[in-house]
């Protein structure tokens, strides 16, 4: 019924670029902050990016700052991460999360998740 959808992994190049896309389904993602988890092998799920409700501000992980840029579109009920200047060190599965402000700190605060996406960054 209220979902997020995820789109857009796959096998890229070093240096490559991707665009992952989530997409709410069953409701309005106007309402939600929206942030951007990975979690690779061995790891814990790491926090890279979020934006808040109104698009106004946005944050990104050291790891990814410069090189990932987040961004929303109310028309397509949409958030998008664009992905350049891939790395290996970048694959991992990549989940967006919907809920407040305080789910781009806690994923706790989070109060729906997409299914994740697999990115491999390879040569």
């Amino acid at each position: 019924q209220l979902q997020l959808v995820e789109s857009g992994g796959g096998l890229v190049q070093p240096g490559g670029s991707l665009r992952l896309s989530c997409v709410g389904s069953g409701f309005t993602l106007d309402y939600y902050a929206i942030a951007w988890f990975r979690q690779a092998p061995g790891k814990e799920r790491e926090g890279i990016s979020g934006i808040t409700a109104s698009g106004e501000l946005v944050k990104y992980a050291e790891s990814v700052e410069g090189r990932f840029t987040i961004s929303r579109d109310s028309a397509e009920n949409a958030v998008y991460l664009q992905m350049n200047s891939l790395k290996p060190e970048d694959t991992a599965i990549y989940y967006c999360a919907a809920g407040p402000d305080l789910c781009w700190y806690s994923p706790g605060e989070c109060t729906y998740w997409g299914q994740g996406t697999q990115v491999t960054v390879f040569a």
